[in-house]
């Protein structure tokens, strides 16, 4: 048990970069993305509500920030299955010594590293590569009245995308920039 996922620790709490063993052979390869025995150490708990997948058709595009407020808040597990992105999480955790800070990690088919996201955290990225599929694992199921946002561009994130930004969805756009007020969510 463990021996699948070794952990790199992050500076923000709860937030885990996963590096998946890769078994491989002249066949090809086996990776496990989800096993709750051996994720409970790093802090999955529950069930997988709902599992997704996105595919992105063109380099450069951005996609988020999106999270649900509590009680629908949702921990993540994240992985790159083609193509590579540059995958960013923001704290919105009310309290938190890492709010409204980023984290950024590339995740692409080939790295073996899945991102396992804490509830409060936004999550968006930045696909690096044409025709980039992600695949998502959440512990709760989505509710539309749950959803929220922020501007990817929000200059108070200071995110710095490594491409130009393109493609963003009109509801992506629509995400609004922080007022100075803004005190994120309480878990």
């Amino acid at each position: 048990m463990g021996d699948r996922f070794q952990a790199e620790t992050t500076p923000f709490d709860g937030l885990v970069v996963l590096n998946r063993k890769i078994l491989k052979d002249d066949r090809g390869f086996l990776t496990r993305l989800f096993c709750p025995d051996d994720l409970e150490t790093f802090g999955w708990t529950g069930r997988i509500a709902q599992i997704n997948e996105t595919g992105t058709a063109h380099r450069s595009t951005i996609r988020g920030m999106h999270f649900q407020n509590p009680p629908f808040a949702e921990i993540k597990l994240i992985a790159c299955t083609r193509g590579r992105v540059r995958d960013v999480v923001v704290d919105i955790r009310r309290g938190s010594s890492t709010f409204l800070k980023h984290f950024a990690v590339e995740l692409s088919e080939d790295n073996g590293r899945s991102l396992l996201v804490p509830k409060g955290f936004a999550h968006g990225f930045q696909t690096l590569t044409d025709d980039a599929h992600m695949l998502y694992m959440h512990s709760e199921s989505y509710v539309a009245a749950a959803e929220g946002g922020l501007h990817s561009q929000d200059p108070r994130l200071a995110i710095e995308w490594p491409l130009p930004v393109s493609n963003l969805s009109p509801r992506d756009t629509a995400h609004p920039i922080l007022s100075a007020d803004y005190a994120g969510v309480t878990l």
